[in-house]
């Protein structure tokens, strides 16, 4: 298949890129910037498609058969809270409508587990841990509530045209690119190591973490069964381990407002985040620990 990869020239996308290429795919990427490390052969080409014209007229040159929407402000708090929200809902809103138009026969939106709300200053307590896609989204700032109502776009696309084409999302965790394990600074500016020893640094995104070539290849396996799925499902992207030395059922109750007991359930190396329903309805586990990738 054509595969447009949307943001294909950032920290997740260029693993995107890769893994549709390595699946036997003609990936695009489709960017604000060029990426100078594509795989050999890959097209890149620059459009915002925050402009509905742009949108258009890029999925109208490639007629791709599937488009895996990645292109957002990727971080909380890195823009303006009106531009964050503005420029991801418009971005979504833009590539599943001018998708459905033109036929494409595949949408995979990428969002975000913010959206469940943790970090809030406020306070946030799950009612139980590990966290899964039925805990409810509690966004409390612009980037999450983006990510909710990105998710809700490509649901009501879904819910709309069941039989045109698929529409799912995911969420990937705390994505850790291959240069990040030999210690290039991460998306927060730390490094891998720093969040290791400073279990407060972790704690943020409550230790979670996927390698970006894991969740490329999620993302591959995803649209070779995005048919056979019920529409607009969701699923959360993420490594079988916790980042992090010591059991959550430890570290969260020391370093967030999680309750004692609510962490309880995670013990040894068991994430915040669990990861089943890859596993049950695609096949799909994460390869790649910080145990074996960290230098």
């Amino acid at each position: 298949m054509r595969v447009l990869v949307t943001g294909g020239s950032g920290r997740l996308g260029r693993s995107v890129v890769r893994a549709m290429a390595d699946a036997g795919h003609e990936p695009v990427c489709v960017d604000l910037v060029r990426a100078s490390d594509q795989p050999e052969g890959v097209e890149t080409f620059t459009a915002d498609l925050t402009d509905t014209g742009e949108c258009y007229a890029t999925l109208g040159r490639y007629r791709p058969d599937a488009v895996v929407h990645l292109a957002a402000i990727p971080v909380p708090f890195v823009a303006t809270d009106p531009d964050t929200f503005r420029t991801n809902t418009q971005l979504a809103f833009n590539v599943c409508q001018a998708a459905t138009d033109l036929g494409v026969r595949t949408v995979l939106t990428a969002s975000s587990p913010t959206v469940l709300g943790y970090g809030n200053p406020a306070g946030w307590q799950p009612d139980r841990l590990p966290l899964d896609e039925d805990t409810p989204v509690r966004p409390w700032n612009s980037y999450a509530l983006s990510k909710v109502v990105a998710e809700e776009i490509t649901r009501s696309f879904a819910r709309r045209w069941p039989d045109r084409a698929a529409f799912h999302c995911f969420r990937p965790c705390f994505v850790v690119s291959p240069e990040e394990w030999e210690g290039a600074p991460t998306q927060t500016g730390h490094r891998i190591h720093d969040r290791l020893d400073r279990p407060e640094l972790g704690a943020v995104s409550l230790f979670n973490y996927v390698d970006a070539r894991d969740a490329g290849e999620f993302t591959a396996v995803l649209l070779e069964r995005a048919h056979d799925l019920p529409p607009g499902q969701t699923f959360f992207v993420g490594a079988r381990d916790a980042l992090a030395r010591e059991p959550l059922a430890e570290l969260l109750p020391a370093h967030t407002s999680v309750p004692g007991e609510v962490a309880a359930p995670l013990t040894g190396d068991t994430p915040a985040f669990g990861v089943a329903k890859a596993a049950e309805l695609l096949g799909w586990t994460a390869a790649r620990s910080w145990r074996t990738e960290l230098r």
